[in-house]
C-alpha cells in the first residue's frame, strides 16, 4: 500500500510539473516580437521605406490603451503602416483595435483589407466606414499611388473572399493590379496566403498577408504549422518570406491574437513585421 501511495504521489507531481511548464511556455510565447525583413527590390533610387505589417490583432488587449503595442511599433519608426485583416474580431468587442488605429492613423499612412473574422462579425461594413471616418485608406480591388522618400509605391489591396463568389475575388485581383505601373514598387496586401496560385499570375513585388496564425503551434526547424486555416495540418505557407514561382515574394505574418484564440500558441510568438525596402 506503501509503495502503491507512492506511486500516486510520483504521477501526480509529474502530472502537475508538465501542466506548470505548459502554462509557463503558453505564457511566454505570449509576448510579441519583431521580425525585420529587407527585401532586395531596386527599381527605383531613393532612400528606404520602412513599411510595417500588422495582421490578425483579432482586437486582443496589448496594455492600457494599447501602449505596449504601440510602442513596440513606434520604435520602427514605420513610413507606411499595412494592416493585413482581422484587426477587429467577431466575438471581442472593438475597444482595443480602436485604440490602436486611432493611435497609429494620426502618425503614419495606414492601409487596410478586411480578414475573415471581420465579415464572420457581420458588422464589416460598419468597420470600413469606421476605418475610413478616421483616415485609414480601405482597399477593396484598388490600387494608391505614392511616393515615399522619393520612391513611388503602387499598394494594392484585396477583400478577404469570405462571402465572396471566386470571380468577385479574382475580379478584385484584376482589378487592383490594373492600377500598377510597371516602373513602381508593386505591393499586394491580402488577408490570405494560401491563394499562391492566383497571385503568381501578377507581377507583384511584394505580397503581404496573415491569418495563418503560424499554424497556432508552429513546428521549429522545419517552419510548418500544425494546422492553419485554408491550409489543413502541416501548413507551408505559415509564417516569414517564401519566393513563388515567379521570382517574387510572399511575406507572411504570424499575427498578434492571443485572447481571442482558442489553443495557445507554441513556437509561435505573436509578431510584427518590419519591411526595410
Amino acid at each position: 500500500m506503501h509503495k502503491e501511495a507512492n506511486k500516486k504521489r510520483i504521477r501526480k507531481t509529474l502530472f502537475l510539473t508538465v501542466i506548470m511548464l505548459f502554462a509557463a511556455w503558453s505564457a511566454y510565447t505570449w509576448h510579441p516580437v519583431t521580425e525585420r525583413i529587407s527585401p532586395d527590390i531596386t527599381k527605383e533610387t531613393g532612400d528606404r521605406v520602412r513599411i510595417v505589417l500588422v495582421t490578425d490583432l483579432h482586437s486582443c488587449f496589448y496594455g492600457k490603451d494599447q501602449k505596449s503595442l504601440i510602442r513596440r511599433i513606434d520604435a520602427e519608426n514605420p513610413d507606411v503602416l499595412m494592416l493585413g485583416g482581422d484587426i477587429f474580431d467577431d466575438k471581442l468587442g472593438d475597444e482595443n483595435a480602436k485604440k490602436l488605429l486611432q493611435d497609429m492613423v494620426s502618425k503614419y499612412p495606414c492601409y487596410y483589407v478586411t480578414g475573415n473574422h471581420e465579415y464572420w462579425s457581420g458588422r464589416v461594413s460598419e468597420m470600413k466606414q469606421y476605418l475610413e471616418s478616421i483616415g485609414v485608406n480601405v482597399l477593396e480591388g484598388e490600387c494608391v499611388t505614392t511616393e515615399i522618400n522619393g520612391v513611388t509605391l503602387d499598394i494594392c489591396g484585396v477583400d478577404d473572399p469570405t462571402y465572396m463568389s471566386r470571380k468577385e475575388w479574382t475580379d478584385q485581383l484584376q482589378s487592383a493590379y490594373e492600377g500598377t505601373n510597371e516602373n513602381h514598387i508593386k505591393i499586394l496586401l491580402t488577408h490570405r496566403p494560401e491563394e499562391v496560385y492566383e497571385y503568381e499570375k501578377y507581377d507583384y513585388d511584394l505580397i503581404l498577408s496573415g491569418h495563418a496564425h503560424a499554424g497556432q503551434f508552429r513546428i521549429p526547424f522545419i517552419n510548418r504549422g500544425l494546422f492553419a486555416p485554408d491550409q489543413g495540418f502541416m501548413a507551408e505557407y505559415i509564417n516569414g518570406t517564401y519566393t513563388l514561382s515567379n521570382g517574387k515574394l510572399l511575406v507572411v505574418s504570424r499575427g498578434l491574437a492571443r485572447e481571442s484564440t482558442p489553443a495557445p500558441r507554441y513556437f509561435n510568438h505573436p509578431e510584427i513585421v518590419v519591411l526595410n525596402l
